[in-house]
């Protein structure tokens, strides 16, 4: 357990780094907006968003919420059972908003097609705040969650 409770304190860290980048592009980005005419350097910002929204929700739920789930002694399941043990949790506020954001991120991670990023775009502004306010409820949360199991084990 208390491998897995540094992993977690680091991947908590990580999460915060992640998190303060994502904020980044999206400030930026948002101030940008999705238009057909985008230049080069509003496309590249938009791809910077893209990747760091990918990377931070698979900090969430590929490392954090699986952590969380060791160190409770859970089974390892499917991702969408981890997403509801999260909201269960009160990790997140809606198992549905994370799926959903797992699904952009794996269609940021495979898509090829031009014509079809402008839409992957606008869907990461909209998203954007939702991962946001997620990863501020899980790194809240955990921060509560490691106290308590710590001074229980």
């Amino acid at each position: 357990m208390k491998n897995i409770r540094a992993s977690l304190k680091l991947e908590l860290r990580n999460l915060e780094k992640a998190r303060k980048i994502l904020s980044y592009s999206y400030e930026k980005c948002s101030k940008i907006g999705v238009h057909p005419s985008l230049s080069n350097d509003e496309l590249e910002a938009f791809e910077a968003l893209a990747a760091r929204f990918s990377r931070l929700s698979d900090i969430v739920i590929q490392k954090i919420l699986r952590y969380l789930d060791a160190l409770d002694l859970e089974e390892t399941g499917t991702i969408r059972d981890r997403i509801n043990r999260a909201e269960k949790k009160e990790l997140i506020k809606s198992a549905e908003d994370l799926i959903q954001i797992r699904l952009l991120r794996n269609e940021i991670a495979h898509e090829y097609k031009p014509e079809t990023i402008y839409a992957i775009f606008q869907q990461v502004l909209n998203l954007s705040p939702v991962l946001i306010d997620s990863v501020d409820r899980i790194s809240e949360k955990s921060q509560q969650y490691l106290k308590q199991k710590g001074t229980n084990q």
